[in-house]
């Protein structure tokens, strides 16, 4: 009981002071988080925009696990009890607009999720209708914040992976020249490849950095043409933005050609099943990853890694997806804080000006776009092992006057 009072402690002194710099004083910081109101009307309501069954099930959960862990934590803001309003899209198109609607009328003050962009994006018309703030929590496809200034994220865009990989060969690896193998007739792949190439260019100052680029298909199951090609190119990394299995497959028959180059994937590869299905072709490989437990990035991290400990066991390793969402929590209670209010427009405001707010997975400052600019963690395979290797610091990457995808 000791050690738990004394993890409570320090998790509400690291909060005061690196989250809630409108805080001045003690005082202050009880009066918005311990203080609460017996009267029921007097909440703060917090949606839950999540698919709760369906296909996409355990991916709402887990997102739906990070919110409910740092709503233990801090379970009232501007003295009033913070009350979760949970909405379930059941993983379906049709469901989800009526989903979001009826959410809308209990009123919250901020909607956080949902899982799948798809889902995001029929929600966002109606959150702007209504003028309520909402924060995605692992959407990666831009245009779920790029037309609508009430939607946020916390999870980088994807086409910033490109960026940091890029940062990462050159500043790091000291690579001049790279391949591009992507599947064909993938937009995704496509956008995320044009960072890493634009990057590359810019960092090398070399307009023909990039000395192969190809378009695989991604039903074929020999690549050899492609790996061989990548090797007469001379190509010192090779930025292969694939699914697990392309990328088993390709790594396997790269080895079995004796390419030496470096392969550099995206935060897909952040599985284990890549190891399992490439085995020993799988060392060595590099790939963004959005949250590492073990890189310490934030001395949030470790409050939420006690608290994630403590509720689900000493060697629980929580997913990604439950540290973005623990983060989403506390950006929207940070904006409430800062904003004074629940009003949506002037939470927008506060968000808007959220700066290197510290979070489980990184630190958030978020451009005028909504979304966040963090750092990176580059993870690596040693020993057929998943581990942290490297850190892209946001800053060091970021293109010239903000010019991002």
């Amino acid at each position: 009981m000791k050690r738990k009072n004394m993890a409570v402690i320090s998790i509400l002194v690291i909060f005061t002071v690196l989250l809630l710099t409108s805080c001045e004083t003690l005082d202050n910081f009880r009066a918005n988080f311990t203080e609460t109101e017996e009267d029921l009307d007097s909440v703060v309501r917090i949606g839950v925009f999540q698919p709760l069954s369906g296909q996409y099930q355990r991916y709402g959960e887990l997102e739906r696990r990070g919110i409910e862990l740092a709503h233990g934590l801090f379970p009232t803001v501007l003295g009033k009890d913070i009350e979760l309003i949970m909405a379930d899209n059941r993983s379906e198109m049709q469901i989800a607009e009526a989903a979001i609607q009826h959410l809308i009328t209990r009123n919250p003050a901020i909607v956080l999720g949902s899982y799948g962009e798809i889902f995001s994006l029929i929600a966002a018309e109606f959150l702007e209708e209504a003028q309520i703030p909402a924060i995605a929590i692992t959407n990666t496809n831009w245009l779920v914040t790029s037309n609508n200034p009430f939607y946020f994220r916390v999870s980088f865009v994807t086409a910033f992976e490109g960026v940091a990989m890029a940062a990462f060969a050159v500043e790091e690896m000291g690579a001049q020249t790279a391949a591009i193998l992507r599947p064909a007739n993938d937009d995704l792949a496509m956008t995320i490849s044009q960072a890493f190439s634009d990057t590359m260019i810019r960092l090398t100052e070399n307009e023909d950095a990039i000395v192969s680029l190809q378009d695989f298909d991604p039903n074929a199951e020999d690549f050899r043409l492609y790996l061989m090609r990548v090797r007469g190119a001379g190509a010192e990394v090779v930025f292969l933005p694939s699914n697990i299995e392309n990328a088993a497959e390709i790594l396997i028959q790269a080895r079995e050609l004796g390419l030496e180059a470096l392969f550099i994937g995206t935060s897909i590869w952040d599985d284990p099943e890549l190891i399992e299905l490439a085995g020993e072709a799988a060392e060595g490989i590099v790939f963004a990853t959005i949250f590492d437990p073990e890189a310490g990035i934030t001395r949030m991290t470790e409050v939420f890694l006690n608290a994630y400990r403590e509720k689900y066991g000493e060697d629980a390793v929580p997913h990604s997806s439950v540290a973005l969402a623990f983060d989403s929590y506390l950006v929207a209670i940070s904006a409430m804080i800062r904003a004074g209010t629940t009003d949506g427009n002037a939470l927008v405001k506060a968000l808007l000006e959220t700066r290197e707010l510290p979070g489980a997975a990184g630190s958030i400052t978020f451009n005028d776009r909504g979304d966040p600019i963090k750092s990176v963690v580059v993870a690596t395979v040693l020993n057929g092992e998943i581990t942290a290797a490297y850190t892209v610091d946001p800053y060091v990457v970021y293109m010239e006057e903000d010019t991002f995808y």
